[in-house]
């Protein structure tokens, strides 16, 4: 596949282009919102007083909701489209933003951060729209672009957002910060709905046959995708667990949640059963088949990349800022180095994944991000403040290129479903996020890096069974003609 193929002229602002720098200022508005409290932490914790167990409380809770949020939001963009979607989730979410804002004590603090998590499910909706705007030879790519340079808002949120709440000044700048991020999301909500649309002209918006779970075209699919939601409430169980073990919630309660968690994933298992009871007793045609297992392996290799990623932009202001003893300031800026590789990183892994294979993409990117975590796991007082950026930095590169490189996969498994394939994958991104922080609750930095490190070698496994695009995926037309879409 040649190199022009799969250049893009980003200067354009006219046709897929614009629609791709419209819909990644949308992600980027999201992240900016999701992770406008990490770099704040510190103003939060001396405003409202907060105890060592409820900054790591407010740390694991906004990750939570994303879970669910995704899978929602996921089924939602197949449905109704993402144009629709993306600005009411934009519009909604600046509201509880401004709560979060207005909150005056650690329950209100938990309960609006635990709403904003909804807001980190944007992501999702845009790998809808970059897929339909894009094709095979460019997705990749594009799907980097959108994902890195969206991503890049929680290094917007590190690098400018302490500076913003110095410049209001007093106890309360952190609450302005957070507030003008509100207004930015609730202002480009109305300006996102009025400049896109869901597919090119003439092009056919392929929806879901049936509604309320993930579409499998065999039994063991059925099962094997059954195994892999498990995960999904695991990890909120992990968190709920996490949360009674810090003793900020009751016995009685928790177990509650407990019980919540298993109605949800025995619903969950329902409706994948109604959506897929046809094929325990009819095969599905080999055309309209796809393998379960290359979402299975997309899941664990974003629980590694983007989970690790979270957790780490979560924890490193304050990592830094206890480890070198500097201002909030500079804690942000120096932190701001992991996510603002996404610039760059995530673009190349998508690239690299188009032109050279998805798998050996993946494979090259899980490596590095091995290595540079066991190096990151290293750094003390001791080291040169450059030396441990840097290292950051290095990390970050191979983090966020295996992000690029699992969502240029993500799109081509199968068009009809990618929204709820990609609201999947993304949670698990959510799910290790979880497990990593709780890791890190009760461990030190050194072991959350390693424990990060371990499970990048254990997926590095899984990605040797996964399977390169084949030619093409087959969809079918509302007036029942057959199309060829190509993937390769």
């Amino acid at each position: 596949m040649s190199l022009p193929n799969t250049t893009l002229n980003l200067l354009s602002f006219t046709g897929k282009i614009r629609v791709l720098h419209l819909t990644w200022f949308a992600f980027f508005l999201t992240f900016l919102v999701w992770f406008n409290h990490a770099p704040l932490m510190a103003a939060i914790r001396e405003s409202l007083g907060l105890t060592d167990a409820e900054v790591s409380a407010l740390l694991m809770i906004n990750v939570a909701l994303t879970i669910p949020a995704r899978i929602i939001v996921g089924m939602l963009v197949d449905k109704f489209g993402p144009k629709l979607v993306y600005s009411i989730l934009l519009f909604l979410s600046s509201f509880v933003c401004f709560s979060f804002a207005l909150a005056d004590n650690f329950q209100q603090l938990i309960i609006t951060r635990f709403l904003l998590g909804f807001v980190g499910a944007g992501f999702v909706i845009g790998i809808r729209m970059i897929g339909e705007w894009f094709p095979a030879r460019q997705v990749g790519l594009a799907e980097g672009i959108y994902g890195g340079w969206g991503n890049f808002g929680s290094a917007a949120a590190a690098m400018v957002l302490p500076s913003l709440a110095l410049l209001f000044g007093g106890e309360d700048g952190w609450r302005y910060a957070v507030a003008c991020t509100g207004a930015l999301l609730f202002v480009y909500s109305f300006i996102y709905y009025f400049s896109v649309q869901d597919t090119p002209e003439g092009s056919t918006y392929f929806k879901p046959n049936k509604s309320g779970g993930l579409e499998v075209t065999s039994v063991r699919d059925f099962w094997f995708c059954m195994a892999m939601n498990l995960p999904l409430v695991g990890a909120l169980a992990i968190l709920n667990w996490r949360l009674t073990i810090l003793g900020l919630i009751d016995s009685g309660f928790s177990l509650g949640v407990y019980i919540l968690l298993f109605a949800i994933y025995i619903y969950q298992s329902w409706m994948l059963y109604s959506a897929n009871r046809s094929i325990f007793t009819d095969d599905v045609p080999e055309i309209h088949r796809y393998k379960f297992k290359q979402v299975a392996i997309l899941n664990l290799a974003y629980l590694t990349t983007f989970g690790s990623e979270l957790a780490v932009i979560s924890m490193l202001p304050l990592f830094f800022l206890d480890t070198f003893e500097i201002s909030p300031v500079m804690a942000g800026l120096l932190a701001s180095g992991f996510a603002f590789m996404n610039l760059v990183s995530r673009p190349f892994g998508g690239w690299f994944s188009d032109k050279y294979g998805r798998r050996n993409s993946l494979l090259i990117a899980l490596t590095g991000l091995c290595v540079g975590y066991v190096a990151m796991s290293q750094i003390d007082s001791g080291w040169a403040i450059p030396l441990a950026v840097a290292v950051s930095m290095f990390c970050s590169f191979f983090v966020q290129a295996g992000e690029g490189a699992v969502f240029a996969m993500v799109p081509l498994v199968k068009r009809r479903l990618t929204g709820q394939i990609a609201g999947m994958v993304g949670a698990y991104g959510n799910v290790g996020a979880i497990t990593f922080l709780a890791v890190l609750s009760f461990a030190s930095a050194a072991t959350f890096f390693i424990v990060i490190a371990a499970c990048a070698v254990l997926t590095l496994i899984a990605v040797y069974f996964l399977d390169e695009p084949e030619e093409g995926m087959v969809e079918v037309l509302p007036d029942g003609t057959v199309q060829l879409i190509e993937v390769s």
